[in-house]
Protein backbone atom coordinates (compact mmCIF):
# COMPACT_ATOMS: atom_id res chain seq x y z
CA UNK A 1 0.00 0.00 0.00
CA UNK A 2 3.12 2.25 1.20
CA UNK A 3 4.47 1.45 -2.62
CA UNK A 4 1.53 2.59 -3.92
CA UNK A 5 0.97 6.08 -2.39
CA UNK A 6 4.87 6.68 -3.25
CA UNK A 7 4.24 5.99 -6.47
CA UNK A 8 1.18 8.37 -6.79
CA UNK A 9 2.41 11.19 -5.24
CA UNK A 10 5.57 11.30 -7.65
CA UNK A 11 3.97 10.08 -10.79
CA UNK A 12 1.01 12.41 -10.95
CA UNK A 13 2.98 15.69 -10.32
CA UNK A 14 5.61 14.29 -12.85
CA UNK A 15 3.02 12.99 -15.19
CA UNK A 16 1.33 17.29 -15.02
CA UNK A 17 4.88 18.82 -15.74
CA UNK A 18 5.42 16.71 -18.61
CA UNK A 19 2.42 17.69 -20.12
CA UNK A 20 2.56 21.46 -19.36
CA UNK A 21 5.47 21.31 -20.90
CA UNK A 22 4.25 19.82 -23.95
CA UNK A 23 1.51 22.18 -23.93
CA UNK A 24 3.89 25.12 -23.96
CA UNK A 25 6.22 24.29 -26.67
CA UNK A 26 3.93 22.98 -29.52
CA UNK A 27 6.13 25.22 -31.73
CA UNK A 28 7.59 23.56 -35.07
CA UNK A 29 11.36 23.60 -34.93
CA UNK A 30 13.52 22.84 -37.92
CA UNK A 31 16.80 20.31 -37.07
CA UNK A 32 18.72 19.93 -39.86
CA UNK A 33 21.90 17.01 -39.75
CA UNK A 34 23.57 18.21 -42.62
CA UNK A 35 26.55 20.35 -41.62
CA UNK A 36 27.17 21.16 -44.44
CA UNK A 37 24.42 23.08 -46.49
CA UNK A 38 22.11 24.98 -44.21
CA UNK A 39 20.62 26.46 -46.94
CA UNK A 40 19.62 22.89 -48.11
CA UNK A 41 20.25 20.32 -46.35
CA UNK A 42 20.32 16.60 -47.57
CA UNK A 43 18.05 15.49 -44.48
CA UNK A 44 15.89 18.04 -42.11
CA UNK A 45 12.92 17.04 -39.82
CA UNK A 46 10.75 19.54 -38.64
CA UNK A 47 8.92 18.47 -35.37
CA UNK A 48 7.64 20.08 -32.28
CA UNK A 49 10.11 21.33 -29.82
CA UNK A 50 8.48 18.67 -27.04
CA UNK A 51 8.88 16.10 -29.33
CA UNK A 52 12.73 16.60 -29.91
CA UNK A 53 13.30 17.07 -26.65
CA UNK A 54 11.53 14.25 -25.43
CA UNK A 55 13.62 12.10 -28.23
CA UNK A 56 17.20 13.59 -26.88
CA UNK A 57 16.57 13.11 -23.18
CA UNK A 58 15.67 9.31 -24.16
CA UNK A 59 18.38 8.76 -26.30
CA UNK A 60 20.64 10.41 -23.10
CA UNK A 61 19.21 8.40 -20.87
CA UNK A 62 20.32 5.29 -23.26
CA UNK A 63 23.72 6.37 -23.86
CA UNK A 64 24.12 6.80 -20.25
CA UNK A 65 22.88 3.52 -19.08
CA UNK A 66 24.88 1.85 -21.64
CA UNK A 67 27.97 3.63 -20.07
CA UNK A 68 27.52 2.95 -16.93
CA UNK A 69 27.06 -0.93 -17.93
CA UNK A 70 30.18 -1.01 -19.32
CA UNK A 71 31.81 0.25 -16.89
CA UNK A 72 30.91 -2.06 -14.40
CA UNK A 73 31.83 -4.87 -16.69
CA UNK A 74 34.33 -5.65 -14.55
CA UNK A 75 32.47 -5.89 -11.81
CA UNK A 76 30.06 -8.07 -13.14
CA UNK A 77 33.04 -10.23 -14.05
CA UNK A 78 34.43 -10.48 -10.36
CA UNK A 79 30.80 -11.45 -9.40
CA UNK A 80 30.36 -14.07 -11.63
CA UNK A 81 33.78 -15.99 -10.60
CA UNK A 82 32.97 -15.70 -7.03
CA UNK A 83 29.70 -17.40 -7.31
CA UNK A 84 31.63 -19.84 -9.21
CA UNK A 85 33.79 -20.15 -6.23
CA UNK A 86 31.28 -20.40 -3.84
CA UNK A 87 29.14 -23.10 -5.70
CA UNK A 88 32.65 -25.12 -5.70
CA UNK A 89 33.20 -24.69 -1.92
CA UNK A 90 29.21 -25.49 -1.45
CA UNK A 91 29.65 -28.53 -3.25
CA UNK A 92 32.70 -29.58 -1.29
CA UNK A 93 31.70 -28.75 1.84
CA UNK A 94 28.28 -31.01 1.33
CA UNK A 95 30.80 -34.14 0.05
CA UNK A 96 32.79 -33.51 3.38
CA UNK A 97 29.92 -33.44 5.46
CA UNK A 98 28.44 -36.69 3.53
CA UNK A 99 31.72 -38.58 4.47
CA UNK A 100 31.93 -37.34 8.28
CA UNK A 101 28.12 -38.56 8.19
CA UNK A 102 29.73 -42.02 7.47
CA UNK A 103 31.51 -41.98 10.41
CA UNK A 104 29.93 -43.25 14.27
CA UNK A 105 30.70 -40.33 15.95
CA UNK A 106 33.21 -40.99 18.78
CA UNK A 107 32.06 -41.54 22.64
CA UNK A 108 31.43 -38.80 24.65
CA UNK A 109 33.93 -37.98 27.14
CA UNK A 110 32.89 -38.73 31.19
CA UNK A 111 32.25 -35.67 32.91
CA UNK A 112 32.91 -36.94 36.07
CA UNK A 113 34.60 -39.57 37.74
CA UNK A 114 34.13 -42.69 36.77
CA UNK A 115 36.23 -45.68 38.89
CA UNK A 116 34.95 -48.05 35.85
CA UNK A 117 36.48 -46.18 33.08
CA UNK A 118 39.74 -47.25 31.96
CA UNK A 119 42.89 -45.24 32.86
CA UNK A 120 44.45 -42.48 30.35
CA UNK A 121 48.00 -42.59 30.03
CA UNK A 122 49.63 -39.69 31.70
CA UNK A 123 51.42 -37.19 30.11
CA UNK A 124 55.36 -37.65 30.22
CA UNK A 125 57.62 -34.21 30.99
CA UNK A 126 59.39 -32.92 28.00
CA UNK A 127 63.01 -34.37 27.29
CA UNK A 128 65.44 -31.94 27.63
Amino acid sequence: MFHKIVTTVIVVPLAAIIIAFAIANRQLVTVSFDPFSTTNPAYAATLPLFIMIFVLVILGVIVGGAAAWLRQSKWRRTARKLDAEVRTLHQELDSLRQRAAAYPPPPPEPTYFDPTAPARPAIAPPVR
